[in-house]
């Protein structure tokens, strides 16, 4: 098992998400993760691509067409586990151990607009 994680996003942190993968040996609170940033922006005021490329031995993460992120098989502290199919999970998730708790000053409800979702197979 694994898990590609595209976009996380943290409401504390507006104008920053991360890419991330969790596998045997870099999962949990210890994930193979890269940050992307906007400068004099934020991703929650408008819309953004987020997109993932990935192959048997690889994955590549964008945003709005710019390569932040790149993994291969090689790169890691444990064993690949992403040459097999995976589900697509679109989460808006409150508290736990990534975000903190909501408290006093959170704003609800909270939503995540998504406009679209594609997914493209390579042409060998």
């Amino acid at each position: 098992c694994g898990e590609i994680d595209i976009m996380e996003y943290r409401g504390q942190e507006p104008a920053r998400i991360h890419g991330s993968l969790h596998g045997p040996g870099y999962s949990g609170g210890q994930p193979v993760t890269e940050q992307y940033n906007l400068v004099n922006d934020r991703f929650d005021t408008g819309f953004h691509v987020f997109s993932v490329e990935w192959d048997a031995n690889s994955i590549k993460w964008f945003v709005d067409g710019n390569l932040y992120q790149a993994v291969k098989s090689t790169d890691l502290p444990g064993e690949w586990v992403f040459d097999h199919p995976f589900f697509i999970i679109l989460n808006l998730a409150v508290g736990g151990n990534y975000v903190g708790s909501p408290n006093a000053s959170t704003v609800f409800p909270q939503t995540m607009l998504i406009d679209y979702v594609r997914v493209y197979k390579a042409a060998n």
